[in-house]
């Protein structure tokens, strides 16, 4: 079954039916595995991958390494999940390192990733510092090329 999260990952919008092929298994199979998976959290959403930078919206990325102070009984869970429900905040990492969390955050402007930086997220109990760093130019993301052409791999025969 790791092959159908495999394949699910790589393009949500493949059909049960499609996926059953692809696998040697029915379509119903298919579905009631995936059922199961959104059921147990296993498969938590489906998400197209969009290049803003082809549309006329605003938008802006940065990566925010914080430096936290662990809460006592909760460790960095508490600082985390707290800074994770801001509307902003698209992903939160605990990370090993020089710094504790990783947060991607993304906004209209730089501005207002640096506002919300300075009002919101370095104003929190726990954070000791930041460093934020905005992101230039977008290259892969998850595991989708967004820059340069996508080369045929399968070779010719």
């Amino acid at each position: 079954m790791d092959k159908l999260l495999e394949l699910l990952d790589s393009n949500p919008r493949l059909t049960n039916q499609q996926l059953g092929v692809m696998l040697g298994r029915s379509e119903k199979d298919v579905a009631d595995q995936i059922a199961k998976w959104e059921r147990e959290g296993v498969i938590r959403g489906y998400k197209a991958v969009v290049d803003w930078e082809k549309t006329d919206r605003p938008y802006v990325t940065a990566l925010i390494e914080l430096r936290v102070t662990p809460k006592r009984d909760f460790g960095f869970d508490s600082i985390a999940e707290t800074i994770m429900r801001f509307n902003e905040v698209e992903s939160v990492y605990l990370m090993s390192g020089g710094y504790d969390l990783a947060v991607i955050v993304s906004g209209r402007t730089f501005k207002d990733i640096a506002m919300f930086v300075a009002k919101r997220l370095s104003t929190l109990d726990s954070v000791i510092s930041t460093a934020t760093h905005f992101v230039l130019q977008r290259y892969k993301e998850s595991g989708i090329i967004l820059r340069g052409e996508e080369k045929d791999e399968r070779g010719v025969l």
